[in-house]
C-alpha cells in the first residue's frame, strides 16, 4: 500500500521521482504527488488517479530542484482528492507517509489548541503540521522530526524534506519498510529496492523505529533508544528487481506465463543434482510436534493446501490461520510448535504482527516470503524465499504456484524426517511440474470462450473437494479482485448445506475437479447443480471428461497429473478465469480497485 520514494540528487528531481513512482504502481494507489527543493523553495505538484496525470501537470506546472520527495497514495483517511494527496506540506516542512497514525485526532486536537488550522482529512497533514510547530518553536529540522516522530502511534514509514535545506532528508520508520539506497554523490529513499532499482544496487533497510538523517554524502542511523546504529549494506541482484512486461499486454499475463521457468527456480534451489529435497539445516522435523501456519488472503488459501500435505503425508497436526484474526486471539502456543509465516512481499502488516506475538513462545519461526530482506524474513529463524521473482499484478499467480510448490517439498522433507512413507513417485514427480503447468497453460483458449459467459453473470460459484477446496476459495477469490463480479468458493461436500438454494440458470459454477478418490462425489454434487439448471464450467483431467463431461456447459480438460501435485497444477485455469473474465468485462487486471499489492497497514 502506497508507495515513498525520495531522492538527494545530481540532476533534476522531477522526472527521477515520477520514474521511480512507476514502479511502485503494482503496490495500488488513487494519487500521487511529488515536492521538490529549488533555490532553497519548497514547492510540490499532485494530482488523482494514475500517474500518466501527474506527468501531465508536470508538463505545464515544471517542478525543478534536485532534491525531492514522492509518493503513490492508497486512501485511508480521507477520499481520494487533490487536497489528501500527498506530499502535505506545512509551513517550510513537506512529508510523504506510508501506514496509518492511530493517535492522529489526538494531536489534531491538541494542534487545534495551538490555532493551527487543518486543510485535509488526512492523517498525515498531522505529522506535517506537528513538526512544522515544532520547527517554529525554534527546533532544528532534525530535532523537529525527531520530536515529531516520538509522539506518533501507529505504523509508519516517513521522509521528510525542508524548504532551504537542500543536502538533507530524513526518513523514519516503524511498522512499514522503508529503505535507503546509497548512489555516487546521492543518497535515495523508497518503500522497497524495486523503486531504487534503477539509481543503485547498495541498499540499507531501516529496522524498526530507526530514524535516519541522509545528505548527498552521509547517512547516520539512530535506533529506538537514540543510540547510534551500523545497519548493513547490502547489495541487491540488479536482475531481480526488473519490471517491465515483456511483451505481454498486463503484468498478470506475464506472471502466469512465467510459472513454469518460476517453478523450475523454486525446485533447483531446494533440490540437489541427485534430486533430493534440501532444507536449511536448522529446520528439523524431528523436533517439531505442531505446524502453525499463518497467511493472509492468496498466501492464506496455499497454507490450507498445504496443511492437506503436512498432515496426510507427513502425519503432523498443523493449524491453519488468518494473520488478522490470529493475532488478536492469542492462542497457547504448545511446546514443540513451528510457526510458518507465508507471505509473497514479507510486509503483510497482520502476519507480521502475528510473527511477533509467536516470538518467544514458538520453537522455532519460519518465513515463506518473495522478498528475502523483508521484515518476515529478518524476524524468522529460518528464511525459506520463493524464488518466484519480482510479482507486479495486485492478483497473485506466480508467486502462490511457487508458495505451493515449496510447501509440499516442505511436506515431504517432514515426511521422510519423520519416518513416513512418501506418496509413490515422490519427490521424483516433482520434477515434473514446470511442463505440467506449461502444458496447462495452453488450455488458454478454452478458458477464454469460457470466460466470455462468465462475464455476463451476477454470481459465480466455485467448488472443489480435498485439496481442491482451497483452489475454489482461491479461484473466487481471483474472479472479484479482478472482475469484480460476486464470487464465493465452497466444499462441494457443502453444496446441500446452504450454497445450493442460489443455483439456477444464471448461476455459473466451476467445479475443479481431476479425476482422484473423490471425483464420483464431486460428480455427484455437479449433478445436483445440473439437476437445477445450472451451468457447470468442468475443470478436469481426460479421464474425468471421458467419465463426466456430458451435460456440462464447458469442459476445460487439464493434464493428467499426480493428484498430489493437482493443487499446483489446477491454479493455472483459475488464474486464467479471472484474467480472461476481467478482460472481458474491461476491468483494470494490474490494479483492481480499492487493493494494493502489499498491505503494510492494518
Amino acid at each position: 500500500m502506497c508507495g515513498i520514494i525520495g531522492v538527494l540528487g545530481n540532476h533534476e528531481a522531477a522526472p527521477i521521482l515520477v520514474e521511480a513512482l512507476k514502479r511502485l504502481e503494482y503496490r495500488g494507489y488513487d494519487s500521487a504527488g511529488i515536492a521538490t527543493v529549488n533555490r532553497g523553495a519548497l514547492a510540490r505538484r499532485r494530482a488523482v488517479g494514475k500517474l500518466a496525470n501527474l506527468s501531465d501537470l508536470l508538463v505545464h506546472e515544471p517542478l525543478a530542484g534536485k532534491s525531492g520527495i514522492g509518493h503513490t497514495r492508497w486512501a485511508t483517511h480521507g477520499a481520494p482528492t487533490v487536497g489528501n494527496a500527498h506530499p502535505h506540506k506545512a509551513g517550510s516542512v513537506a512529508v510523504v507517509h506510508n501506514g496509518i497514525i492511530e493517535n492522529f485526532k489526538e494531536l489534531r486536537e491538541e494542534l487545534s489548541h495551538k490555532d493551527i488550522r487543518f486543510s485535509t482529512d488526512t492523517d498525515t497533514e498531522t505529522v506535517a503540521l506537528l513538526c512544522g510547530y515544532h520547527m517554529s518553536q525554534g527546533l532544528d529540522p532534525v530535532d523537529a522530526a525527531r520530536t515529531t516522530m516520538r509522539a506518533l502511534e501507529g505504523a509508519f514509514a516517513l521522509a521528510f524534506l525542508f524548504e532551504g535545506h537542500e543536502d538533507l532528508m530524513i526518513a523514519t520508520r516503524k511498522g512499514s519498510p522503508l529503505a535507503i539506497g546509497h548512489g555516487d554523490g546521492e543518497m535515495f529513499v523508497g518503500s522497497d529496492a524495486i523503486a531504487l532499482a534503477p539509481f543503485t544496487d547498495q541498499i540499507t533497510y531501516l529496522e524498526e523505529d530507526d530514524f535516519a538523517v541522509l545528505t548527498r554524502s552521509s547517512l547516520t542511523i539512530w535506533d529506538k533508544h537514540d543510540m547510534l546504529a551500523n545497519r548493513d549494506m547490502r547489495q541487491i541482484v540488479l536482475e531481480s528487481a526488473r519490471v517491465d512486461k515483456d511483451g505481454h499486454k498486463h503484468f498478470m499475463a506475464k506472471e502466469i506465463a512465467e510459472q513454469p521457468v518460476a517453478l523450475d527456480r523454486a525446485l533447483n534451489a531446494y533440490t540437489n543434482t541427485s534430486g533430493d529435497i534440501t532444507l536449511p539445516e536448522e529446520l528439523d522435523f524431528t523436533k517439531i510436534e505442531r505446524l502453525t501456519m499463518v497467511a493472509c488472503g492468496t498466501a492464506y488459501y496455499a497454507c490450507m493446501v498445504a496443511k492437506y500435505w503436512f498432515e496426510t503425508i507427513a502425519r503432523l497436526p498443523v493449524e491453519v490461520d488468518v494473520a488478522s484474526e490470529f493475532r488478536y486471539r492469542e492462542p497457547p502456543v504448545p511446546a514443540g510448535t513451528l510457526a510458518l509465516f507465508v507471505s509473497q512481499s514479507g510486509e503483510t502488516a497482520d502476519t507480521l504482527a502475528a510473527l511477533r506475538y509467536m516470538e518467544g513462545k514458538a520453537h522455532q519461526i519460519a518465513g515463506l516470503v518473495n522478498v528475502a530482506e523483508s521484515s518476515i524474513a529478518r524476524g524468522s529463524d529460518v528464511v525459506l524465499p520463493l524464488h518466484a521473482g519480482p510479482e507486479i499484478s495486485v492478483a497473485s499467480t506466480k508467486a502462490f504456484t511457487c508458495q505451493l510448490t515449496v510447501l509440499l517439498m516442505l511436506a515431504i522433507r517432514a515426511a521422510q524426517q519423520r519416518g513416513m512413507a512418501l506418496p509413490e513417485g515422490m519427490p521424483a514427480d516433482l520434477r515434473s511440474l514446470p511442463g505440467l503447468i506449461h502444458q496447462a497453460l495452453a488450455t488458454e483458449q478454452q478458458v477464454k470462450s469460457s470466460s466470455r459467459d462468465l462475464a455476463k453473470a451476477q454470481d459465480i460459484i466455485f467448488l472443489g473437494r480435498g485439496q481442491l477446496y482451497p483452489l475454489a476459495l482461491e479461484g473466487a477469490l481471483k474472479l472479484k479482485e479482478l472482475s469484480y463480479i460476486h464470487a464465493e468458493g465452497y466444499a462441494s461436500g457443502e453444496l446441500k448445506h446452504g450454497p445450493i438454494a442460489l443455483i439456477d440458470e444464471k448461476v455459473p459454477v466451476v467445479v475443479l475437479a481431476p479425476r482422484d478418490a473423490l471425483f464420483e462425489k464431486t460428480v455427484s454434487n455437479m449433478q445436483e447443480v445440473m439437476a437445477r439448471g445450472g451451468k457447470v464450467i468442468l475443470v478436469t483431467d481426460a479421464e474425468g471428461a471421458r467419465l463426466a463431461g456430458e451435460g456440462t456447459h464447458e469442459v476445460i480438460v487439464m493434464p493428467q497429473v499426480p493428484n498430489t501435485l493437482a493443487p499446483i497444477l489446477y491454479a493455472i485455469p483459475a488464474q486464467q478465469i479471472a484474467y480472461f473474465t476481467a478482460i472481458a468485462k474491461g476491468t483494470d487486471v494490474d490494479q483492481p480497485r480499492n487493493l494494493a499489492k502489499s498491505v503494510t497497514v492494518e
